[in-house]
């Protein structure tokens, strides 16, 4: 019953949401996909929390890497 009542965004996030559990790596590759094109937002949603921590951590190393090399 809930299917009939949903809008095509709806639906459209539901099999999104149904592909990304059976396909983690094809996550990955969406998300930063997306995020040629997309938003932040896009790409924080699509990568889900483990994936924007790695992306957050992966940033902050840069960051320090990049303050060690051009002192």
């Amino acid at each position: 019953m809930q299917e009939n009542n949903e809008t095509p965004e709806q639906k459209r996030e539901r099999v999104r949401q149904q592909e990304f559990k059976g396909n983690p790596t094809g996550n990955l590759n969406d998300a930063f996909n997306r995020a040629n094109t997309g938003s932040l937002v896009d790409l924080v949603g699509s990568l889900g929390w483990k994936g924007t921590g790695i992306l957050i951590f992966v940033i902050i190393i840069g960051v320090i890497i990049a303050s060690i090399f051009l002192k």
